[in-house]
């Protein structure tokens, strides 16, 4: 009976272990599917497509099998909204546009955008959104009036609430988030994380209701610093990346990593490429050990934890999505495309 045992946890120990494997890959091909006179800085992977949003008022989906594209335009009266939000349950699609007026749409029954959100006040500028299930939703926006602007739906998107400034805390001046790849919130059960131009961490526990804030050691002095992008392999493991992407080769301070749910952090990588990139993402089945960078800069591969990066292409994209462990897809300026790792 001793040596059954013995053997069954034997079988369970290696059988974890390979779930936590790097894929040590060593290159990327990419495919350009689509391209448009658009700057794409969000999109999401939906049941079978690929859904975006990007500026003057174009939005679309990308069929994964047969690459088949469809695409549309929402404009609001004379407006041709700049999308840089978006998110999706699963019956329904919603994007948001950065600056004012701010403008929410999701699916409407009749197969068109319905306008469910807007904000027409001064400094308004919305830069990220996500959901916790098919009812709970939460986008972010730049501080105003004192703490970061950020609206909750509790009714599957139909409404909108902002929250009040003495539900969170304080933000520092000038503080907000970064539009450029929708990664500034992630999501993991109940737990939320928002990364900022401060390159502080809010961290919510209960799905917005309570908040507090941690403070993160990527570089933020100035205006253009602080955290792009975070991403959380399970509700302990998280990575934070950022820079400035008017100096994207300096790699001090651009890379960060949490093992205790955001508590604290340590910089990974310091001084060591890759400097500025607007989008990382753990790889799926790797058991946090691959992630993913991606900026303008080009892609960036790490298969020990972001200890250390090999450069896979110069090509410039803004952010990506993994649909399964070794395919993923990208957009940026003009272009989406197919990215399998190999």
């Amino acid at each position: 009976m001793k040596s059954l045992v013995a053997i069954v946890l034997i079988f369970v120990l290696y059988g974890c272990s390979e779930t936590k494997r790097s894929h040590q890959y060593q290159e990327v091909i990419v495919e350009t599917i689509y391209t448009e006179q658009i700057s794409i800085r969000a999109l999401e992977i939906m049941d079978g497509s690929i859904a975006f949003a990007g500026n003057n008022g174009l939005f679309g989906a990308i069929d994964v099998r047969s690459h088949q594209i469809r695409t549309s335009r929402e404009t609001y009266d004379t407006i041709a909204p700049e999308f840089r939000a978006v998110g999706h349950t699963a019956t329904d699609f919603f994007m948001l546009s950065a600056g004012r007026p701010a403008l929410l749409y999701k699916t409407g029954d009749t197969g068109t955008m319905e306008l469910v959100y807007k904000e027409d006040e001064e400094g308004v500028f919305y830069d990220a959104m996500k959901f916790w299930n098919n009812e709970e939703g939460i986008a972010l926006g730049d501080a105003m009036g004192g703490c970061l602007s950020i609206i909750i739906t509790r009714d599957g998107g139909r409404s909108w609430d902002k929250l009040p400034c003495k539900q969170l805390p304080p933000a520092m001046a000038g503080e907000g988030a970064f539009a450029a790849s929708n990664t500034n919130i992630d999501i993991v059960g109940d737990n939320t994380w928002i990364g900022t131009t401060q390159s502080r961490i809010f961290y919510s526990p209960d799905k917005g209701v309570t908040w507090e804030v941690i403070q993160a050691p990527i570089i933020h002095k100035k205006e253009t610093e602080g955290i792009y992008s975070i991403d959380f392999e399970t509700s302990d493991l998280g990575v934070a990346v950022g820079g400035d992407y008017t100096n994207p080769e300096n790699t001090e301070a651009t890379k960060a990593i949490t093992r205790d749910g955001g508590k604290s952090w340590e910089l990974l990588a310091n001084g060591q490429l890759p400097g500025y990139k607007s989008c990382v993402q753990f790889v799926p089945g790797s058991g946090g050990n691959d992630m993913v960078l991606a900026g303008f800069t080009g892609i960036s591969y790490s298969g020990d934890m972001g200890q250390t990066w090999k450069e896979f292409s110069t090509e410039s994209f803004y952010t990506l999505r993994f649909v399964n462990d070794s395919v993923a897809y990208a957009a940026g300026k003009n272009r989406i495309a197919k990215l399998t790792f190999k």
